[in-house]
């Protein structure tokens, strides 16, 4: 093993350690939890946050201006249920203590990948499914959100044949916030899963 590999595992063993203290800090004693995965500048999950207070709200990106930006809003209107955290998917899904519940987890217009062999890199697959799972509290949902036919498809494919949900075809999406970036899209497509 390579010493910069081994230098990579150090430090991702040390984000790990890092987002577990922060999880244990700002959402263990939460009794209802939600998490957007992919959050962007924190548009839709600061307006979910002031629409349910009684929820602690977790937004999760890979950028820093991003983060910055929606803790800046949470911060302006005083939201002590929202919180954004830089971190990638994976790191964030493997540090959570175990008990550490979700009710309600959203994906809205992550990458498409729209290469069929850049398809390894769409979130949602089975592996991420069966974790999300394991996550969320019994009655959970997962709402999922894209302007891409492809990647909407291939989600009602891989949440199909998953185990552990199963589409809501008359579920009501629980809060419409139009933001810039969705105003730039002609037409999405959407979904919510619950545990099957």
């Amino acid at each position: 093993m390579s010493e910069g590999y081994q230098e990579a595992l150090r430090q991702r063993a040390e984000r790990i350690v890092r987002l577990r203290e922060w999880q244990q800090e700002h959402l263990a004693r939460a009794e209802r939890r939600v998490l957007e995965i992919g959050c962007g500048h924190g548009h839709f999950l600061t307006t979910y946050a002031t629409a349910n207070p009684e929820q602690s709200c977790v937004g999760i990106d890979l950028v820093t201006k991003r983060i910055d930006k929606g803790n800046a809003k949470a911060e302006k209107r005083n939201l002590g249920n929202l919180r954004f955290l830089k971190a990638e998917l994976s790191e964030f899904l493997e540090a959570l203590p175990e008990g550490l519940l979700f009710e309600r987890v959203f994906m809205l217009f992550p990458d498409p990948w729209p290469k069929k062999r850049h398809f390894k890199n769409r979130m949602l697959q089975p592996a991420f499914l069966e974790r999300l799972a394991e996550i969320t509290t019994a009655d959970a949902d997962f709402c999922f959100r894209t302007d891409h036919e492809g990647l909407f498809a291939w989600g009602v494919e891989h949440i199909e044949a998953s185990p552990q949900w199963a589409i809501k075809a008359d579920a009501e999406w629980p809060l419409e916030e139009r933001s810039y970036f969705q105003d730039l899209m002609d037409s999405w497509q959407s979904l919510i899963a619950v545990k099957a």
